[in-house]
């Protein structure tokens, strides 16, 4: 039987194409909250996309995310492109910020640069040359890494975003 040091953590990452940089995910959480992501992306109408029970990660087609006065029917098609909060950018939240809370504090300013967007907040910048030396750090001090491009890109909404070409 193995015992965890209690600061273990479990980390997925990956380069984020969006913003060509490398975002870490809780490993232990990642794979569910893509699943849940792709769900509602492939809803065909707004009643489907409604019913979708979320965990991990907010349902952009509940209504508090869109005005009442625009309340979709049931049968209405539902293109998530469409939608506000992804329109803008703030559905699914920036992978690539996650690295704030994932990863030590001392290693933030050691390997990433703060990066403000325009409408979404701050993300961590890691550049991909960074990769080696930081992964190595992070499993010396007990993390387990494991690098998962795909599963990084999906959590960013890369797997439907007009953005991603």
């Amino acid at each position: 039987m193995t015992t965890h040091h209690p600061t273990t953590r479990r980390l997925v990452y990956g380069h984020a194409q969006m913003h060509d940089c490398l975002a870490f995910a809780d490993a232990d959480t990642a794979a569910e909250e893509a699943a849940e992501i792709k769900a509602i992306a492939a809803a065909r109408t707004w009643g489907e996309a409604r019913r979708i029970r979320t965990t991990h990660v907010s349902n952009p087609a509940d209504p508090e995310y869109y005005d009442p006065d625009e309340d979709p029917a049931d049968d209405e098609a539902f293109d998530i492109n469409e939608v506000g909060s992804v329109m803008e950018g703030d559905w699914p939240p920036l992978v690539a910020e996650r690295a704030f809370t994932l990863l030590p504090k001392d290693l933030h300013t050691r390997f990433g640069k703060q990066q403000a967007t325009v409408l979404n907040g701050d993300l961590l910048e890691i550049p991909l040359s960074d990769e080696a030396e930081l992964v190595a750090e992070l499993r010396r001090r007990g993390y387990e890494v494991q690098r998962d491009d795909d599963l990084i890109n999906v959590l960013d909404g890369r797997s439907f975003s007009p953005l991603a070409g």
